[in-house]
């Protein structure tokens, strides 16, 4: 096979043969196939698209072009669970300790973070000790005794998909359907869990910004895990304003706790119902995600579910103690409150603004406002400014930095009223956060709507 006989044939609309993509992978995992040929086969991808078939042959050649786990050892079904990314989603940290608690077995392979916060293993070293480096055989044996366990993941995961996700990254060929779908799904296969369920996110935080292509990319993803054999739904949630109030390494560990002891956010505790309500019911624990949710909603008010989290903790080499005093865990030296003030009727839009005063309306802060929007995105960049997140893979994070919201989608605020805590230890990046901070929010005069947190469950 020729690579340039398969780019042409991509080129010209034709299907590729599962032989000539797994050609294809096993060529360019090895190094055997040029990077220039790769990217010029993504571009003809993107326009040109790929049926199902080649969607699925594509994951399963990347799932196999490393090692697989064989979780075999591990008692009952194992189930994992993936989100598309968002702001603020500290999912896994109260999702492992509740189904852990009412029987079930969660494995869960992480990455660090680049963009906006750090991914779910930067923020359990937020733990005075805790390590995220396990062998499978140590990984295998915490998941039979704890219930869950959160690993860093193997370099030799799935190496076709790092490698083709790092071009797809300079060559502006990441946003296509079938790539996206492959990608997560070659990793979550690779992993060997029995039960796969997606958080597919959309809005202005997410990847997909629309309902529409969310639930396309959640029924793609959704018939991959099915045709290989695994237990596989997705739920489209919204990411239109970050998820909870905190968003930072060690500030999202405490709203995680503050969670489990049932003092959280409402949505944050609602979507880990939600997903945890369908983790527990296709792992064969109960009859239905009602039963799910409630024994879910029981051991939270119990006390179980934390004390699952301490557990995993202590299993994992971290201090134990800080789930029950989050006190200890890092914290920034300098707290700024963001306050309503006239600088921010900004945030209005122009014409909305002009009209009012054409039609002689205070627009002053006496009437009081209502928060229209948030743009998650910005949210996130304001952290990241703080030293929260990672420009390059180089960068080191500061877990003790971030943003605590205190205001979102359909509150009312008046002037002096706090809009967010800044948490940082650098003078000049927290006067830059606060500036982006404050271009994130819009504002109405009259009472907004607030979108469902949950659009959709998808299950073929």
């Amino acid at each position: 096979m020729r690579m340039y006989d398969v780019i042409m044939k991509k080129r010209n609309g034709e299907r590729l043969s599962t032989e000539e993509i797994n050609a294809f992978i096993d060529g360019y995992t090895k190094g055997q196939i040029p990077g220039y040929q790769v990217s010029a086969l993504m571009m003809a991808i993107y326009f040109n698209k790929m049926d199902y078939q080649e969607t699925f042959d594509l994951t399963m050649a990347m799932a196999h072009s490393g090692d697989t786990l064989d979780l075999s050892g591990i008692n009952g079904l194992k189930c994992d669970k993936h989100s598309t990314g968002g702001v603020g989603d500290k999912t896994s940290l109260v999702l492992g300790p509740m189904v852990a608690a009412v029987g079930g077995k969660i494995v869960k392979m992480s990455g660090r973070g680049l963009g906006h916060t750090g991914g779910t293993i930067d923020k359990m070293e937020s733990f005075q000790g805790l390590s995220t480096a396990l062998s499978e055989e140590q990984f295998i044996s915490q998941v039979n005794s704890v219930g869950f366990a959160i690993t860093g993941q193997t370099g030799n995961l799935a190496p076709a998909d790092k490698k083709l996700y790092a071009l797809r990254d300079v060559t502006a060929t990441v946003d296509n359907l079938s790539l996206i779908a492959s990608s997560i799904m070659s990793k979550k296969i690779a992993a060997g869990a029995d039960v796969i369920v997606l958080d597919v996110k959309c809005g202005s935080g997410a990847f997909m910004k629309n309902e529409k292509d969310a639930f396309a990319l959640g029924e793609e993803m959704v018939r991959i895990g099915k045709t290989a054999g695994r237990k596989t739904i997705a739920i489209v949630t919204e990411m239109d304003q970050p998820l909870g109030f905190a968003v930072g390494n060690a500030l999202e560990v405490k709203e995680a706790i503050a969670t489990l002891k049932g003092r959280g956010p409402k949505d944050l505790l609602e979507l880990c119902l939600v997903l945890g309500s369908h983790m527990v019911t296709e792992s064969g624990l109960f009859a239905s995600e009602e039963q799910g949710r409630a024994a879910l909603e029981e051991v939270i008010s119990n006390g179980k579910a934390l004390d699952k989290l301490a557990e995993f903790v202590r299993a994992q080499g971290g201090n134990p103690d800080q789930v029950y005093d989050d006190s200890a865990l890092p914290e920034a030296a300098i707290i700024t409150e963001i306050l309503f003030d006239e600088t921010m009727i900004d945030g209005l839009n122009e014409n909305f603004k002009s009209k009012m005063q054409s039609a002689g309306n205070d627009i002053s802060l006496s009437n009081g406002y209502y928060v229209e929007h948030i743009q998650s995105d910005e949210v996130g960049n304001a952290s990241r400014i703080l030293g929260g997140g990672r420009a390059t893979k180089e960068d080191v994070i500061d877990l003790s930095v971030g943003v605590a919201l205190h205001k979102k989608v359909g509150d009312q605020l008046h002037k002096g009223e706090s809009i967010a805590t800044i948490y940082g230890n650098d003078e000049s990046k927290i006067a830059a956060a606060i500036s982006v901070l404050k271009g994130a929010y819009r504002f109405s005069t009259s009472p907004v709507h607030t979108s469902k947190l949950i659009k959709g469950i998808v299950k073929l």
